[in-house]
């Protein structure tokens, strides 16, 4: 085969596998089974080690109409980093050196494929804090950014988009361009940057992302506020953040589902009272400050009837606590068809879960529901009994009607992906699918980038 000689010379021949066998596991990401799409038979497996073979190799691919796929950490659920087509599927993972920590202008400079827990410890380690935490620390830099990942400290910090200040991305016809930098302003023409962040690598493959930090704070605490009932414990969140408190995050989660991640860890979930909870994580300059939040966030808490307050201050306990909440996805996955994410304004999170509910009462089903509570985004799960029973695309399209219809959009997280394009149609607004494809045109006039994947 002339193309697996040709990548040979680009990348050389240790990096570039055909077989099957050594392929395997870079042909799926963490999708459920029920909904992850089938991988072409015919991938080819690169591993490039800097922008200028990717540049190669996308001007190759450019020249055979050749499709290429873009892998990082595998860590996606919506079926993003899946090969659906027969072509080059291109790892990031040689990218993956944290080349600078630049403490007079708060940056560190990293390569697409550094997972982002070593890019976390780096930054530590250097006495500095990067804010946005998404879930899996496997998770690759680059794909960080090609997803615009969120997670739970969005509350106060925002998301990915908000910390990236400059790229380095090699264009689908094998151009390497350098947007944005070591800035915080920059009006210089469009902000070609932000349409990179969020393109599900359909634009561009990212090769170095260069991200804003912060100082480290020097106190947190973490509460576990429980109630008896879901409404008392959504309604107390807009009165948190009226109060003048912004939390690190407010994150919440169900008995049931919270205590099967417990069990599953071997770790105990510390809230013996109450159905519901409210996770709130509170971050300050000192203990004082932070046992100030506590106590203002208690009071208003207590005032809408709450059953129970556990604080905890020590890091392990913490720590224990976010393990518990990051790991529900992952113990419930082996029962699991789809685990959406949608997005409404946040005071209507407790409206939406009702409709949630009454859909689940509808056809008879149970649909846990767990989500960042102070920023609207709820992940519904969709059980495996729904594929046997036929019902997971009538269920899945109703919850999505029913977030569109209060303003919000089927996807808030974890992106648009392979699974989530079939139900777009339920979106009003066509003309912006048809802005998107113009782009996409622009960016990659043969269509070899994640083909498929991403956009319309």
């Amino acid at each position: 085969m002339s193309m697996v000689s040709d990548l040979a010379a680009i990348v050389g021949e240790d990096w570039v596998i055909t077989a099957r066998e050594q392929t395997a596991r870079y042909l799926a990401d963490e999708t459920a089974d029920a909904v992850r799409p089938r991988p072409a038979e015919n991938v080819v497996l690169i591993k490039p080690s800097s922008a200028e073979e990717v540049a190669e190799v996308l001007k190759l691919a450019n020249r055979e109409k050749t499709p290429v796929f873009v892998r990082g950490g595998g860590t996606g659920i919506c079926g993003g980093a899946v090969p659906i087509a027969d072509g080059i599927l291109l790892s990031t993972e040689r990218l993956d050196g944290i080349l600078e920590i630049d403490k007079d202008n708060l940056m560190v400079v990293a390569g697409a494929g550094v997972p982002f827990g070593n890019m976390l410890k780096a930054v530590e380690e250097a006495g500095l804090f990067f804010p946005p935490h998404p879930g899996d620390e496997g998770a690759h830099v680059g794909g960080l950014v090609a997803c615009n990942a969120g997670g739970t400290r969005a509350v106060k910090y925002g998301v990915i988009r908000n910390f990236v200040r400059g790229l380095e991305v090699v264009t689908p016809t094998g151009d390497i361009i350098n947007l944005g930098g070591k800035l915080l302003k920059n009006n210089q023409g469009f902000d070609l940057m932000h349409l990179l962040i969020n393109s599900g690598g359909a634009l561009g493959v990212i090769t170095k992302v260069i991200f804003r930090l912060c100082p480290k704070f020097n106190s947190s605490g973490t509460l576990i506020i429980s109630y008896d009932e879901r409404h008392k414990a959504i309604n107390t969140v807009p009165k948190i953040l009226q109060s003048g408190v912004v939390p690190l995050a407010i994150e919440y989660v169900e008995r049931d589902v919270i205590e099967i991640s417990a069990k599953r860890l071997n770790m105990e979930w510390p809230a013996k009272k109450g159905n519901t909870f409210l996770i709130v994580i509170l971050t300050g300059d000192s203990e004082d400050e932070v046992y100030a939040q506590g106590e203002k966030v208690s009071t208003i808490c207590e005032g809408n009837n709450a059953v129970d307050i556990l604080i905890a201050e020590r890091r392990e306990e913490q720590a224990n606590i976010l393990k518990i909440r990051s790991e529900v996805y992952s113990s419930l996955k082996s029962n699991i068809a789809d685990v959406l994410d949608i997005t409404v304004p946040p005071a209507s999170i407790g409206e939406m879960m009702d409709k949630v509910d009454e859909i689940a009462a509808k056809f008879n089903i149970k649909i846990p529901t767990y989500g960042h509570a102070a920023d609207g985004n709820l992940h519904p799960h969709l059980l495996a009994d729904l594929v046997e029973k036929g019902l997971l695309r009538e269920v899945k399209r109703q919850i999505y009607a029913e977030a569109i219809k209060m303003g919000g959009v089927i996807t808030g997280e974890h992106g648009l992906g392979v699974i989530r394009l079939p139900d777009l149609d339920l979106y009003p607004d066509k003309k912006m699918w048809e802005l998107m494809r113009g782009i996409k045109a622009v960016f990659d006039p043969n269509n070899i980038l994640s083909p498929g994947i991403g956009v319309l």
